[in-house]
């Protein structure tokens, strides 16, 4: 007999490393980053002004870096790594509640994996701790659905079909649920169980600078104290161009023994990171503050810091074309307010009209100069020339056989400008405009009344 042949054993082969653990890989690690994170919501029912909410992020913000913001009544805090520092969640509760009733503001707290859990478990005014996310999904079933703040209608109807609680609307069927009431309610629900995830803006307070200086003696001359106060100035200067900002108004406060602190705020006509500049405002301005007593201590303040990019210099000299024209005309401004005050320099904003007395208003000096506001003045001139002086008001004019007169008779040099507007607001005109030259040479803007008796007025002087 012929020796039976053996077969060979066939094993069906291995998967491939990478071809079904993947799935299970993305699960873990989402299931780690809930696990990883804890919020603890802040509700406040009562509501809160933008300033207070900004305020309460600020102090939460010794509990952890990571502040996010609910308006117009919620705050978030990302607090597990924050909990071996505050003895547990208990105690962090407390001092965050302390904080709260420090700023005057009631709020209901609560904690939960996931940032909406936390705050839909604060708005219910359920105190849970919900430390893992096992328990997540029992701890959120009872509450009412006006805790996700959905739409009124959305929430009647979910209503006429008896889900009232989350849990009701957890059990739907997710793809029937998207169909009829979209797929934005479908994924509140996502973010609200970790399913998905939830990405927060963080909180950052605004850029302040604030710097003390103890005097080694008390001075009394200005001098010296700018002196003083120059390093402070170039650390201001410093701070503002490691983060491209600017300030257009710091604080310089004198401290005394016995009288209370001198205060000298300087005010920059553009945004400004220049140390050279502040200092030499800064004397201007202590040139003419007096000082009730001697100056033990200074400091200096910006609260306020607005964005500055790096500009590039201009290419034409000063006065060449226009070249550094903004530059020279700030300085200008600064240098008039610090010496005349704030109250003697205006600027002159252009309105929409066609009156000219209502066609431009006082207002504070503008802070950018140059070409880009001369192409707007430009764009937005008159057809025919203005006068650089107005009178207010016009002053009436002799006439003679139906021409006005002034030092003589007048010679009327352009076609007639008419002019009827302002019935909306009781201030109605209806004039017809002309330049016109006196027997010496003076260019005059002069108008005639269109309705009787037809009077002459002078309004404007041309330079």
């Amino acid at each position: 007999m012929r020796p039976r042949r053996s077969l060979p054993l066939l094993v069906p082969a291995a998967p491939a490393p990478c071809a079904v653990p993947l799935r299970g890989v993305a699960l873990a690690t989402g299931a780690a980053r809930t696990a990883a994170e804890l919020w603890l919501g802040v509700h406040l029912p009562g509501g809160a002004a933008g300033a207070q909410l900004a305020a309460l992020a600020e102090r939460a913000q010794r509990f952890t870096p990571r502040v996010s913001l609910e308006p117009p009544d919620g705050l978030l805090l990302e607090v597990r790594g924050s909990l071996h520092l505050f003895a547990g969640i208990g105690a962090l509760r407390a001092a965050l509640l302390g904080e709260c009733r420090g700023l005057q503001l009631q709020a209901q707290l609560a904690c939960a994996p996931t940032p909406f859990a936390a705050l839909c478990g604060a708005r219910a005014g359920r105190s849970f701790e919900i430390l893992e996310p096992a328990q997540l999904i029992g701890q959120l079933t009872p509450l009412p659905l006006t805790v996700l703040r959905w739409p009124e209608d959305t929430v009647a109807r979910l209503g006429r079909l008896g889900v009232r609680t989350v849990g009701a609307a957890l059990r739907l069927p997710r793809a029937g649920f998207a169909r009829r009431f979209g797929p934005a309610a479908l994924a509140t629900l996502d973010r609200l169980t970790g399913r998905a995830p939830e990405v927060r803006a963080a909180f950052a307070p605004g850029v302040r600078f604030r710097r003390r200086r103890e005097l080694d003696c008390e001075l009394t001359s200005h001098a010296r104290l700018l002196a003083a106060l120059t390093p402070l100035c170039a650390e201001l200067g410093a701070f503002l161009d490691a983060r491209q900002c600017g300030v257009t108004e710091f604080e310089c406060r004198l401290v005394h023994r016995q009288h209370p602190a001198t205060c000298c705020l300087v005010r920059l006509a553009a945004p400004s990171a220049d140390a050279q500049r502040f200092i030499a405002l800064l004397g201007e301005h202590l040139a003419a503050l007096p000082l009730p007593e001697a100056v033990r201590a200074c400091e200096l303040r910006a609260a306020r810091v607005v964005a500055q990019p790096p500009q590039a210099a201009c290419l034409w000299q000063p006065g060449e074309h226009g070249g550094s024209l903004a530059r020279e005309a700030c300085g200008l401004i600064e240098r008039l307010r610090a010496r005349l005050g704030p109250e003697a320099i205006h600027g002159l904003t252009f309105l929409e009209g066609h009156r000219p007395e209502h066609a431009w208003s006082l207002g504070p000096p503008p802070a950018t100069l140059g070409a880009q506001a001369r192409s707007h003045a430009a764009a937005a001139a008159p057809p025919t020339p203005r006068p650089l002086w107005l009178l207010a008001p016009p002053q009436p004019l002799a006439a003679s056989q139906g021409w006005p007169r002034r030092r003589g008779p007048l010679r009327l040099v352009s076609e007639p400008e008419r002019i009827e507007s302002g019935w909306w607001d009781g201030a109605e005109i209806a004039r017809d405009y002309y330049t016109a030259v006196d027997a010496h040479g003076v260019r005059l803007w002069v108008f005639r009344e269109r309705r009787a008796p037809h009077g002459w007025f002078l309004h404007g002087v041309f330079g």
